[in-house]
């Protein structure tokens, strides 16, 4: 399940502002045609929703992987929705999809597609269904239940020092974008800071105690885009990842978590 774990790890994990079905799949597809490794950038959600016109991709117990395939060699990409409402998929069970792990797939990973799905379905299975993800109250808990899962398919699949270091990988991911309540001292080798950043239909402000951070991001033109598809980015030293979103009419709160080494 390695496309699904570098998706928990860049950022590719997010809560899914529509519980229309088009609409979800062009945001999940947005956030694939925005990876720098892609290359060309394919017209991917005109694409996804072809290929939904001719099979459902809702493949029950709440779960659905809407994908497409494309020429040439590359790597398997996956982006990951969560609805918490769920979504009227038109799943062959009637159930509502609450995860969607959306996959490009090159020619050359057709095989790595077929396991990730196949331990994802398996992992689900022994959940008895998606319910603990279709509970959840926030993305955090759903990131961490993904882990869980990527590491028990890892366990089964490799041997078990290759499984450790991947599970490390992954907790180490995961503490990154979850740890901004961790104090840091002169020897955390880490500099940990929440950064707010309120963007409004003609400008953006953004709020952190780092406020040489702060004047980078502001004064960043292409910063609004960003934020609307909760995609990670780097400034000033920092790397940032998305935590959460509000929206209050026109207007969105983005908190993001910005690391740098101390």
């Amino acid at each position: 399940m390695k496309s699904l774990l570098n998706a928990l790890q860049e950022g590719r994990l997010v809560e899914l502002p529509e519980t229309d079905k088009a609409k979800a799949l062009e945001y999940l597809a947005h956030l694939i045609e925005a990876i720098p490794d892609l290359g060309v950038r394919p017209e991917l959600a005109e694409m996804m929703m072809a290929r939904e016109k001719s099979q459902n991709t809702g493949i029950g117990l709440g779960v659905a992987c809407p994908h497409v395939r494309a020429e040439g060699e590359g790597e398997l990409l996956c982006s990951v929705g969560w609805s918490p409402q769920g979504i009227d998929y038109g799943a062959s069970d009637g159930k509502k999809v609450h995860l969607v792990a959306m996959y490009y797939i090159p020619v050359s990973q057709k095989g790595n597609y077929l396991k990730e799905v196949s331990s994802l379905v398996a992992a689900v299975r022994r959940e008895g269904w998606i319910q603990s993800i279709a509970d959840a109250t926030d993305i955090a808990t759903v990131r961490e239940r993904l882990l869980d899962w990527v590491s028990s398919s890892i366990d089964q699949s490799v041997p078990d020092t290759k499984a450790r270091m991947i599970r490390l990988e992954a907790k180490q991911a995961e503490a990154s974008a979850l740890s901004s309540s961790v104090p840091t001292t002169e020897n955390a080798p880490l500099s940990v800071v929440s950064v707010l950043i309120l963007s409004l239909p003609d400008r953006v402000f953004v709020l952190s105690e780092k406020t040489d951070l702060a004047a980078a991001i502001e004064s960043d033109g292409s910063i609004k885009e960003i934020v609307s598809l909760k995609s990670p980015f780097s400034k000033g030293g920092y790397s940032l990842t998305f935590r959460s979103v509000s929206h209050y009419g026109a207007r969105s709160l983005y908190e993001y978590l910005a690391v740098k080494p101390a």
